[in-house]
């Protein structure tokens, strides 16, 4: 049965960092991703990762705080985030795909991805 296990989420305060985790069990995706829902909000693209080469996407809002990063070895895929903000608080969904062809376009979009974890809450204070 394929899993995706997020885990690491938790409260810390405005320019703290956390890392979150997503365990894959079962398969090897060729693409994973971070997607976010604030309360009231879309869930909207936070990063993607490819598995082959290790080639980050990142959101406009995130980029050059948050960091994608892959462990070959344990099948999993860390999101580490520095200098949070509040409006970075929401829920944290990891999700993935095996389709090895994804255009940029793609890897930006919640359809694209047919597995997902359950989430984990990140909640940062002011």
């Amino acid at each position: 049965q394929v899993q995706l296990v997020e885990a690491g989420g938790g409260l810390v305060q405005a320019g703290g960092s956390l890392r979150l985790s997503c365990a894959a069990s079962g398969h090897t995706f060729s693409t994973y991703a971070w997607f976010r829902q604030a309360p009231g909000k879309e869930r909207e693209f936070v990063t993607a990762i490819k598995w082959s080469d290790a080639r980050p996407y990142y959101a406009d809002s995130v980029k050059g705080r948050f960091t994608i990063s892959r462990d070959n070895a344990q099948n999993t895929v860390y999101l580490e985030m520095n200098s949070l903000k509040p409006e970075d608080t929401a829920v944290y969904y990891c999700a993935a795909d095996q389709s090895s062809w994804l255009t940029t376009e793609e890897i930006r979009l919640m359809v694209t991805y047919g597995y997902w974890g359950q989430g984990t809450q990140v909640t940062v204070s002011s």
